[in-house]
């Protein structure tokens, strides 16, 4: 049967009212009054139903203190927190949601008082979604951005004609069948169809799911869950020898082909799987200007309050300071003979922030040798096109050459264009390598960055034939265990790193360096700007 969203949508909240045990249900719609008329309809789910948001805290989530009752009554007094009321939990701004609280929804949902989860994404972009953990855990999937307010006249969602057929044992393997050909790696999926064709049946007055129930269970379970797009089998099935085998003989019981459900099921894919599945992917992965989350006391999204004495600016967290003292009271007022509130320097809790940095890109070029004017030039092309994305990538850059004995600091952090082009209007090249030397520079310039708040990663550009010690003798044996000793440091100041081979052909000392610095190590000879800049790109997205 066909089903269109909104149908599919409230079809869903019936079964999760006659059933909770399908987990939930993921709505993404704009704000507006197709969603508000959704809302209103999981009214008829299991009682509470209690709204959360993205930044709410644990102890709104699991309970905790009740500071009000506890310094009236003068002894601890605990509240409940909304999982512990099980019934439904509707998220909102589910794209928002963190993968600390994600975690936490899911753990509940996999416990034995686990409650409906109603998930409102209201993502406007295809990279925007709701957390895959928690998608995972809910049956059911509606689209309402197309949905208009003139749709929600439309007739029930439940099918008016229905198969005299009930499904056979091998049901199970046949709705798994279907999943593996939908490209659906969770056993959940082909559970959750089973579950919501036996709740079609309850809800219909009947104690065995038909073949109805089981095609529609299948289109409200497994389309959005679809990573391909079925096939049609290369070859027929062989016939079967036994007549007294065939399905006609089961009175009843009539088997379910696959046609039939994948059919249903193909109907209702979007054309545009292919960009849905890459999105999914691209969320999944890592952004390429993500820098270090570090702690800050004046902005940034807020932590939970940790115990801290008030020093260099820290502010202090009212709410979390009393709760910390409130069961003390009665003790302290009855040790010092004092009425009123008692505060110890234990009790105090002080405000926490996370903030995301911005990463410095921090090159370090092999000036040295015949090919060192081709090498600069591609260093001075890729930092050019890494700077374009720059604002959007939040990411500086920063040019080191070594040659001759010593490291040179080219260019300072910057996001600027026209300033990285001045610098690198003329670069000098030619003598030893001085390997180490270069290391050594470039890890003075990542501390100095780190301790300006911005998360430095270096890139070293060589063709790794360090020939220059540190002391700046011509020694290859001192200057590869100088290098060798650089990059232990390097590594024990958890500075993240990259290393591209640019010699003719991959140096294993090179690949040897790149395991010391635990980088990545990309043999690039002859690579250009462009080439340079993908590999710079990939290995940081990684």
């Amino acid at each position: 049967m066909s089903l269109d969203s909104w149908q599919q949508a409230t079809l869903a909240l019936q079964l999760l009212t006659a059933d909770p045990g399908l987990g939930g249900i993921v709505v993404r719609a704009r704000s507006g009054p197709v969603r508000d008329a959704f809302i209103a309809a999981t009214k008829t789910l299991t009682a509470p139903v209690q709204r959360i948001h993205p930044q709410i805290s644990d102890e709104a989530l699991f309970g905790g203190l009740d500071l009000t009752a506890t310094l009236s009554a003068g002894k601890l007094v605990e509240k409940s927190g909304i999982l512990d009321a099980g019934g439904t939990v509707v998220l909102t701004m589910a794209e928002r949601c963190p993968a600390g609280l994600a975690a936490k929804l899911a753990l509940a949902m996999d416990g034995p008082d686990a409650p409906t989860l109603v998930i409102l994404d209201e993502g406007a972009e295809d990279g925007e979604a709701a957390p895959t953990i928690l998608m995972e855990r809910c049956a059911f999937f509606a689209d309402l951005n197309e949905v208009t307010y003139r749709d929600l006249a439309g007739e029930s969602a439940l099918p008016l004609e229905r198969t005299r057929e009930t499904a056979t044992e091998n049901t199970l393997a046949e709705v798994t069948e279907v999943a593996m050909r939908l490209g659906i790696d969770s056993l959940r999926a082909p559970l959750f169809a089973l579950r919501a064709a036996k709740a079609l049946a309850g809800l219909a007055g009947q104690t065995e799911p038909s073949t109805t129930d089981i095609e529609t269970a299948c289109v409200l379970t497994l389309t959005h869950r679809a990573t391909r797009v079925p096939q049609e089998p290369d070859q027929t099935p062989p016939e079967m020898d036994n007549a007294s085998e065939t399905p006609s003989d089961m009175p009843g019981q009539m088997e379910l082909p696959d046609e039939m459900i994948l059919d249903a099921i193909k109907a209702l894919l979007p054309d545009n799987l292919l960009d849905q599945i890459t999105a999914r992917t691209a969320r999944a992965g890592r952004g390429a200007g993500s820098g270090a989350q570090r702690k800050g006391n004046r902005r940034g999204r807020p932590l939970p309050a940790r115990p801290g004495r008030l020093y260099d600016g820290a502010r202090i967290d009212l709410i979390s300071t009393l709760r910390a003292a409130a069961p003390w009271q009665t003790i302290r007022r009855q040790a010092t003979g004092r009425a009123g509130l008692h505060i110890r320097q234990s009790d105090i809790h002080t405000k926490r922030y996370a903030i995301r940095s911005d990463r410095v890109l921090i090159f370090a070029v092999d000036a040295s040798g015949s090919a060192a004017l081709a090498r600069l030039a591609e260093a001075k092309g890729a930092i050019e096109l890494l700077l374009g994305q720059a604002y959007a990538r939040r990411d500086h850059v920063s040019l080191i050459s070594f040659r001759g004995t010593s490291a040179e600091l080219l260019l300072p952090p910057t996001r600027s264009l026209v300033q990285t082009k001045r610098r690198l209007a003329s670069l000098p090249g030619g003598g030893g390598t001085p390997l180490a030397a270069g290391l050594q520079e470039a890890m003075a310039q990542a501390l100095q960055t780190h301790s300006k708040g911005l998360t430095p990663t270096m890139i070293l550009l060589t063709d790794g034939r360090a020939n220059i010690s540190l002391d700046g003798e011509a020694n290859r044996k001192q200057a590869a265990t100088d290098a060798s000793r650089m990059a232990q440091v390097i590594r024990a100041q958890g500075i993240d790193a990259l290393v591209i081979d640019t010699g003719n052909r991959p140096e294993p000392a090179l690949r040897t360096l790149a395991q010391t610095l635990d980088a990545p190590y990309l043999p690039l000879p002859r690579a250009d700007a462009q080439r340079l800049s993908d590999a710079v790109s990939t290995a940081l997205d990684g």
